[in-house]
């Protein structure tokens, strides 16, 4: 068996793959393929971002890293709705480096880490044309703020970016948060006007964790715990397992799928950090969801629209050691703000704290917030089967569910899957109705049953990005992959 690499763009794939090529193992080929995301597609990941890690193995490695950074150790007053953008929304460190880090000492390797950022210095220092994706989210923006001259021309230029990689290729990873890395991003932290700190930077660990896990079909699906939203996808998952989905078509297919997602996300509201979920994927909890679900009518939708943009990859190597992978920097292009003169983009994922008091996840000192990162593996016979995730915020486990169900139930190719209709339940920073987004290639006569059953539709082209960029590696006697057509 041979390994690969997917991802959204064919720079850090080819990073990835080189790695590969030289013996490389599935971590190295992830760091070197998320470095050089960092770099080209900068207004969903970076070095000012997070990254969460699922990591599994034939010697029955299941593991989880949760690179998410922290809230400051000394909180200042915040107003009672954090802003969205600009300084006042960085209100988190940035865990996605030390998370490579800690994703490389999973598996003993043996390429040094300067050569697997060294794609990513290369594409910083000369520059790159910038993806399609980045020009769509870049004009998409372009009346709400003036964004850095850096991200504006259709080349993209980022030679201070390019020293600091530098610096962490020269002084090992840990130099971002220890290091002179570190000054100058505390420097630039304090010149944006950002109540991190130096010391918060010291203080920024990734954790490593058992993954949540739940029975579909002969498969075992993996998902990281709280708190990422993994519960949420595996409960829409073991809500379905208890329905005849590959006998369920056209509409009447959709709209289970619809149902699942509801049901499912009435419980999301408890994920936090340091609140341990329980009994959510226990079988009576699932048997009550499924029966909960009216196949001849819609459900209402409480839920309130959570916003996020990520990019996913997936990194399979020969021996058979499997990541699955999701960077972010919350919203596209985080907070707007590049951090001095380091060329990094800063995330906004403070954002997503609450301040209210007794909130499961109200910001406190050192605190992560909830979390919509949650990429995925699927064992079969205990081996890693299917690696899978996507970009999109409330959009991840509504798009793994149609992904997953096409791919176990239906045995579709994953790029076949990927090509399928997708739906979209809720608000989006398009689109504030309470709505299913659904998209045009979904036939006229289905998006009728839908709407019969009750279901508020709002149509949006084919292949739209707004769907989400949503990846795919299926492991048999061979590996098989494919990223997304409405990707980079």
């Amino acid at each position: 068996m041979q390994g690969l690499v997917v991802s959204p763009h064919p720079l850090a794939t080819a990073a990835g793959q080189a790695v590969l090529t030289r013996g490389g193992n599935a971590a190295e080929a992830a760091v070197a393929t998320g470095a050089a995301l960092a770099v080209v597609l900068p207004h969903f990941c970076g070095l000012g971002g997070d990254g969460v890690w699922m990591l599994a193995d034939r010697d029955g490695l299941r593991t989880t890293i949760l690179g998410i950074g922290q809230a400051p150790q000394v909180l200042p007053d915040l107003p009672e709705t954090l802003p969205l953008r600009g300084a006042g929304s960085m209100l988190t460190t940035a865990c996605l480096v030390e998370s490579w880090d800690r994703l490389l000492a999973v598996w003993q390797g043996r390429i040094e880490f300067a050569d697997l950022v060294a794609p990513a210095i290369r594409h910083a220092r000369d520059g790159v044309p910038a993806s399609a994706s980045q020009k769509f989210w870049r004009d998409f923006r372009r009346d709400e703020w003036e964004l850095a001259q850096i991200f504006a021309s259709d080349h993209l230029h980022q030679p201070q970016l390019a020293e600091i990689l530098t610096l962490l290729a020269q002084d090992g990873p840990r130099s971002f948060y220890e290091g002179r890395a570190a000054d100058r991003v505390a420097q630039g932290l304090q010149a944006a006007g950002c109540f991190l700190t130096a010391k918060d930077l010291a203080l920024t660990f990734a954790m490593q964790a058992d993954p949540m896990s739940v029975r579909y079909r002969d498969l075992t699906l993996l998902a990281p715990p709280w708190p990422t939203q993994g519960m949420t996808t595996l409960q829409i998952m073991g809500i379905l397992d208890r329905f005849d989905v590959a006998a369920t078509f056209g509409a009447s297919r959709l709209h289970l799928l619809i149902e699942a997602v509801k049901q499912a996300f009435l419980d999301r509201g408890v994920i936090a950090d340091g609140v341990p979920v329980v009994d959510a994927l226990s079988p009576h909890k699932l048997d009550a969801k499924a029966q909960a679900i009216r196949p001849d009518a819609a459900l209402p939708w409480p839920y309130r629209y959570q916003h996020g943009d990520t990019v996913f990859f997936a990194v399979c190597d020969a021996e058979g050691r499997s990541v699955s992978a999701l960077q972010s920097t919350y919203f596209d292009w985080g907070s707007g703000v590049v951090v001095g003169d380091t060329g990094i983009l800063w995330q906004n994922r403070g954002a997503a704290f609450s301040t209210a008091a007794g909130h499961p996840n109200r910001i406190g000192p050192g605190k992560r917030p909830f979390y919509t990162l949650n990429p995925g593996i699927a064992l079969k016979d205990g081996m890693p089967h299917l690696l899978y995730g996507t970009q999109g915020a409330d959009g991840q486990p509504q798009t793994l569910a149609r992904l997953l169900t096409a791919l176990i139930d239906d045995g579709m190719t994953p790029a076949q899957a990927l090509r399928e209709p997708r739906f979209l339940l809720g608000r989006t920073f398009s689109d504030s109705r309470e709505s299913v987004k659904i998209e045009a290639s979904v036939p006229v006569e289905h998006r009728a049953a839908l709407a019969l059953l009750g279901h508020d539709l709002a149509e949006l082209p084919e292949l739209s990005p707004i769907f989400g960029c949503a990846g795919l590696v299926r492991v048999e006697n061979d590996v098989t992959g494919a990223h997304d057509p409405r990707g980079a």
